[in-house]
């Protein structure tokens, strides 16, 4: 039997609460769910992949902002502009200086000790900081400031 999508409404701006109670109701009931997507832009909805739509409403019963499963399950080409795979150039190298745009270390500035493409991760080390600590932030979090070997403009 071919796998269906089935879109869940949710309260909006509560998408990402939604996600980790249904990832991990999925992994505690063992439930035939294949993917859980939330595309980025599209608020008060999660899409399920599941072959059966039981699995799907399983997944999200008793799970607090997720209210309810559309009657109609999407076709896949309905969705797909919204789920692609996208390359992103990585144009961050070990020992550039970057700033954190998002997180608990917003606005701090860090430097880079390394860069994991495969994983869209990066790991710096904050230059305020008394003890160099390493942390991993997404690539997206953090923004080059300037490059080693540059001179610092200010």
């Amino acid at each position: 039997m071919a796998s269906k999508i089935f879109a869940l409404r949710t309260t909006a701006n509560r998408e990402d609460q939604v996600m980790d109670f249904l990832d991990s109701n999925v992994k505690k009931k063992n439930l035939d769910i294949y993917s859980i997507v939330r595309p980025h832009g599209m608020r008060g909805y999660i899409f399920i992949e599941a072959e059966k739509r039981e699995d799907a409403e399983e997944a999200y019963h008793g799970i607090p902002y997720a209210r309810g499963i559309l009657p109609n399950t999407i076709d896949y080409k309905e969705i797909e502009h919204m789920i692609e795979q996208v390359k992103i150039q990585v144009n961050i190298q070990k020992s550039d200086i970057v700033e954190i745009i998002s997180g608990p270390f917003k606005r701090e500035k860090a430097k880079v000790t390394r860069v994991d493409k495969t994983k869209s991760e990066v790991v710096v080390e904050l230059l305020e900081a008394a003890v160099p600590i390493p942390i991993t932030v997404k690539l997206d979090s953090v923004k080059v400031i300037r490059r080693e070997g540059e001179e610092e403009s200010e």
